[in-house]
């Protein structure tokens, strides 16, 4: 059985591998393909925008960005999408006209545009493809109600180790690494301030949780960073 604390986390990051593009015939990959178009998205770009007209599902192919929604003055970062990922499922129903999040690249991304119309074509007509594309909406739910139960209750030196632990552990797959995320990302990311999330690195890096050298990062205490995360 999963362990809760892996499930109730502050940072929302996919643990789900799309499997989706291998159910389709030839025919249909063929339709997809024809339909869509791949852009390359720079860092601190806007791949789409909160209210605009929903016309395309979008897959990273490969990058790293964040989902957001912004009133203008205050950011809540939904989830982070790396690659393998969709963009803008949750717009599949035909009621639903106007996308209700942003989304912008953490870093250089290459994002496929599908045209929604087929692919809502393809997902009526092959149980199989339908089937994946359910099982992702329904991880990506779970993993975004265990990270508003972990913003409201969860307290902040607890959150900044859930990001981190997730990069280390589901984006970069590895313990050093160097960080995409500028403190400000990070102070989104955990909803705290950026002198907030400065002072709190800076103490993890004093008691020999991480190391930190500008963008370079390492995980030195992962067994203690995970306590830290579990009864933050």
């Amino acid at each position: 059985m999963q362990n809760i604390n892996s499930i109730l986390s502050s940072c929302s990051i996919s643990s789900h591998q799309c499997r989706c593009f291998e159910k389709l015939s030839e025919a249909e990959a063929a339709l997809i393909d024809k339909n869509s178009v791949k852009i390359r998205f720079s860092k601190g770009e806007i791949i789409s925008k909160q209210g605009s007209f929903v016309s395309q599902i979008m897959y990273m192919e490969k990058g790293l960005a964040k989902v957001y929604i912004d009133n203008g003055k205050n950011t809540l970062v939904l989830k982070i999408i790396k690659e393998g990922n969709f963009i803008g499922l949750t717009t599949l129903s035909e009621d639903s006209t106007f996308l209700q999040y942003s989304a912008s690249a953490y870093i250089d991304s290459d994002v496929r545009l599908i045209d929604i119309s087929v692919f809502r074509q393809v997902l009526s007509s092959n149980i199989e493809f339908a089937k994946e594309v359910i099982e992702i909406l329904g991880t990506n739910s779970a993993q975004m109600y265990g990270r508003f139960f972990c913003l409201t209750h969860k307290q902040s030196y607890g959150r900044l180790a859930d990001i981190l632990l997730c990069l280390s552990e589901r984006i970069f797959k590895k313990e050093e690494f160097e960080l995409p995320l500028s403190r400000k990302d990070l102070a989104e990311l955990s909803g705290m301030s950026s002198e907030t999330v400065i002072r709190m690195l800076k103490r993890f890096h004093a008691e020999g949780l991480i190391y930190m050298k500008g963008k370079e990062m390492k995980i030195v205490d992962f067994e203690k960073l995970r306590r830290i995360s579990e009864t933050g």
